[in-house]
């Protein structure tokens, strides 16, 4: 014969994510929902990042090969000055302050490398801010999630002893379904915050190889436009 409490443990025992979410408390439902929302919004960051920086990466690379194979700058400028990729707009920022600093008659030029390398040096400060620009939300999730997922969890444990008390009865058909739920929410909270960890620091190493890239085209037209200045 099964009594009410063995019955109660079974099903405990069998609840469902959907079981356990649809019975828990409406503060553990609103911290479940958010940590679900916080989960799709980083899958949507990690989708979207994926496949933007591996076109840019690309993208830059074939830009800077075409870029060295070619002898003459301002035709290049004319034919691909206007792209709308990182590298192509650090070259225009070269060629804008290289055009505004010798089309003087007397050529500063010590001046001109400054100003070359201070235009050069922002435009990969401003390429890689946009691109970092949703990484921190990344870092947001990853930090919160944890913490927000141990909310709901405390929250339903402590449900469960106000069970406890009401019932005056601490078995474990008693408490089981409220500290099934309190857990359900870490889990939520640790499946929201890892990959998003784990992405945060995947895209920052990517982040910084693409800055060095960026970096090293810019000293190498530096060097480049510095040579045509001992040419005047």
């Amino acid at each position: 014969m099964t009594t009410p409490a063995l019955a109660l443990a079974g099903e405990a025992a069998t609840l469902s994510p959907l079981a356990l979410f649809l019975q828990a408390d409406i503060v553990v439902k609103v911290v479940m929902v958010g940590l679900l929302a916080a989960s799709v919004w980083t899958w949507g960051i990690i989708i979207a990042f994926s496949m933007r920086a591996g076109g840019i990466a690309r993208k830059c690379d074939a830009y800077e090969k075409e870029f060295w194979r070619s002898e003459d700058i301002d035709g290049f400028y004319d034919k691909r000055g206007k792209d709308t990729i990182p590298s192509a707009r650090i070259f225009a920022a070269a060629v804008a302050e290289w055009r505004r600093s010798t089309r003087l008659r007397t050529v500063d030029r010590d001046g001109t490398r400054d100003r070359l390398s201070t235009a050069m040096a922002s435009a990969v400060g401003v390429e890689v801010d946009a691109l970092a620009d949703r990484l921190n939300i990344l870092a947001t999730i990853g930090a919160v999630a944890p913490f927000v997922g141990l909310f709901g969890t405390v929250w339903g444990i402590m449900r469960s002893f106000t069970a406890i008390a009401a019932q005056q009865n601490s078995s474990l058909a008693v408490v089981a379904p409220g500290i099934a739920e309190a857990l359900f929410a870490t889990a939520i909270g640790l499946f929201a915050a890892i990959p998003a960890v784990i992405a945060y620091n995947r895209f920052s190493h990517r982040i910084n190889r693409l800055e060095a890239s960026l970096g090293r085209f810019a000293d190498g037209l530096y060097a480049t436009l510095s040579r045509e200045l001992e040419r005047d």
